[in-house]
């Protein structure tokens, strides 16, 4: 499981230009479910994600988590996170989730986030998305399962 964090002041979601998703301070999370993600990798990544600190504190220093400062998350399922480019021209997929077992694991990840009192908002799966936050920082971080 891989995932992209951008710290953000804002963001929004948009499908066919209705908002349907927004946070306030918080993390834009690009979510990745692998062929061989298990149930560990979205408890181990979800709580690295929520305890990661990336926020400053009154001194300016990055010392704080997103759980610190009440964050938000708006979380995106992003297959393209397992892109495999090193033949050809055009990338390979093979090692991400089939779409009806990654909607499940991305359900999954969403739903635990949410039991550790997070406020977490969602884009549609599978859904054509237009995404727009402010990052601030900016800070981006990439994070897989596999490296814990």
């Amino acid at each position: 499981m891989k995932a992209v964090l951008q710290r953000v002041k804002k963001a929004s979601l948009t499908v066919d230009k209705k908002e349907i998703s927004g946070i306030k301070q918080g993390l834009f999370v690009l979510l990745g479910v692998a062929k061989d993600d298990r149930d560990e990798d979205i408890i181990w990544l979800a709580n690295k994600i929520i305890n990661l600190r990336i926020f400053e504190d009154d001194e300016g220093k990055l010392n704080r988590s997103l759980l610190d400062i009440s964050g938000e998350i708006l979380l995106v399922s992003q297959f393209t996170l397992f892109a495999d480019c090193e033949k050809g021209r055009r990338p390979s997929f093979d090692n991400a989730m089939p779409p009806e077992y990654a909607k499940e694991m991305f359900d999954k990840f969403f739903q635990y986030l949410k039991s550790q009192n997070v406020k977490v908002e969602q884009g549609i799966f599978k859904a054509h998305m237009e995404i727009t936050l402010t990052n601030y920082g900016p800070v981006t971080i990439i994070l897989d399962s596999k490296d814990k």
